[in-house]
């Protein structure tokens, strides 16, 4: 809750005129206690999950000429009753698990300064706090997802997010519940070294969970916007993963693909899509393409 009963009082109190964003978080969160702020999250994470994957539900159905040449696994698809099956999972873990950690976690959030008051983060702030948040949640879900996929990790907990071994939209936060609770440290990590706004906060965790959508979407698409950022793994990085499955040791990277790189757990994936572009290459010459990418060989070779 602000400590300021007016707009005059917090104007007078950051000395000099609010902004308009300013404004508009007064008039809102004026009268809001800071915790009945922070249960915001739950609503961001509900409308994440349930409405960011419906345009890829959408795609999957159609199956329009112009989308459907970027399915990354052409030959693997879900019907409408299974993906509504999947998302119903993850909304049972969603309300018994997700939104019940989001309600007693406050103390840890008011603890490590996430703040709710006046002035506002400036634009260049956020931003480079997100930078952070990223940098440290991926360094660290790396060593975590690395370790989730020893025989133990892997037969007790992280099999349950494999069993979608052509990922969809829906299947993003779909897992064991401890592996939702264990892979909530790297998420928390970077907020706790550089705490911030808490609308830094929110779009920190919105961002990351539509990012995950993306990377498990099965379609990897030559326009999105994660095509510009350097290292980004993407969708065809991450579903590689999926594909492989339970022996996969390659492609462990949440976000970003230089630890895959930098520790060697990549190669796999590499020696992968140079024999299947070599392939591609052979298939071209010969007049016998049959689909023009390095998905479509891959899971031809994989029904052979």
């Amino acid at each position: 809750m602000l400590p300021y009963q007016t707009l005059d009082e917090a104007s007078a109190a950051l000395g000099r005129n609010l902004t308009y964003s300013e404004t508009l978080w007064f008039t809102y969160s004026a009268r809001k206690s800071d915790y009945f702020l922070y249960c915001h999250t739950i609503l961001f994470l509900f409308f994440v999950f349930s409405v960011i994957p419906l345009p890829l539900v959408f795609v999957e159905i159609a199956r329009m000429v112009g989308f459907d040449r970027h399915k990354i696994q052409p030959k693997a698809r879900l019907t409408l009753p299974e993906m509504f099956r999947c998302y119903k999972d993850v909304m049972r873990l969603f309300f018994l698990i997700v939104g019940p950690l989001q309600l007693v976690s406050y103390p840890s959030v008011k603890m490590i300064g996430i703040r709710t008051g006046l002035p506002l983060p400036s634009g260049w702030e956020i931003v480079a706090q997100l930078v952070v948040y990223f940098m440290v949640e991926d360094y660290t879900n790396y060593w975590i997802h690395r370790f989730l996929h020893n025989k133990w990790g892997y037969e007790k907990i992280h099999r349950v997010h494999h069993e979608y071994t052509a990922p969809i939209g829906f299947a993003a936060p779909y897992a064991h519940w401890a592996e939702i609770l264990i892979l909530g440290i790297p998420s928390f990590l970077g907020p706790a070294m550089v705490p911030g706004h808490m609308i830094t906060f929110w779009l920190w965790i919105a961002l990351r969970q539509i990012e995950a959508i993306e990377t498990h979407s099965g379609y990897d698409f030559p326009w999105s916007p994660t095509k510009y950022i350097p290292f980004y793994g993407g969708a065809e990085y991450h579903d590689y993963h999926h594909y492989v499955g339970g022996q996969s040791q390659s492609n462990f990277a949440s976000v970003f693909t230089y630890c895959d790189y930098i520790y060697g757990t990549d190669k796999g994936y590499r020696f992968q899509k140079r024999l299947f572009q070599k392939l591609n290459g052979e298939l071209e010459t010969s007049g016998e393409q049959n689909g023009g990418s390095y998905h479509i060989s891959t899971q031809d070779l994989k029904s052979d």
